[in-house]
């Protein structure tokens, strides 16, 4: 099944997608920064994968012309927290364990999100970006298991990790992606590892 959503801003509109196959193992959500692709190569494989995908757009098209708005990670953090209270309203979305996959500059606020909303995130991944902008609290109260993939040819993105790791209390990996190697195997291979319903944690973030 398909289906495609919306948000609504003060500064546009969200657009989104959902792909829903028959017995989905876990909803995997792809915030996305750039305008959706109209056929996204991973996000295909990893519905191929048995996994529910939930691409959404984190800034309107107006915002786009903004050089900085990518960079304000509370601006992201926020517009992912309006997602996440999408899928916990949705009725094909809010049974499904959540993972997130974020990438660029959409990995601080994915990780600061994470952290927030721990008994609803239970695993995520993130494909470059720096880390440590997510801030200490946020790295240090992750509790969602974080593989993280770096280009092998990206050391600011390497040294971002070497500077946020030691702070990490959650499971973590850390993953040097090669020319050519595609990021669908170790992230698939993570959230069916990782990907499960979280009990409610007394004291939480939430």
């Amino acid at each position: 099944m398909n289906r495609h959503l919306n948000i609504q801003t003060s500064h546009g509109t969200l657009l989104g997608h959902l792909a829903l196959p028959e017995h989905p193992r876990s909803l995997v959500l792809l915030p996305q920064i750039q305008p959706l692709a109209v056929d996204d190569p991973f996000a295909g494989n990893l519905f191929n994968r048995g996994h529910a995908v939930l691409t959404m757009e984190l800034i309107s098209e107006r915002e786009r012309h903004f050089v900085d708005t990518t960079q304000d990670v509370s601006r992201l953090a926020r517009r992912m927290t309006d997602i996440l209270d999408l899928i916990r309203r949705d009725g094909d979305m809010q049974n499904l364990p959540l993972a997130i996959h974020a990438g660029g500059d959409a990995t601080p606020a994915a990780i600061r999100v994470a952290a927030l909303r721990d008994t609803q995130v239970s695993t995520l991944s993130c494909h470059g970006g720096l880390i440590d902008r997510a801030g200490l609290q946020a790295l240090e109260m992750l509790v969602a298991p974080l593989l993280m993939l770096i280009d092998d040819n990206d050391p600011v993105a390497l040294a971002s990790w070497q500077r946020a790791y030691r702070h990490l209390a959650c499971p973590n990996q850390m993953h040097l992606l090669q020319a050519g190697e595609n990021q669908e195997e170790p992230v698939s291979a993570w959230f069916a590892q990782h990907a499960k319903r979280l009990p409610e944690i007394p004291g939480s973030l939430t």
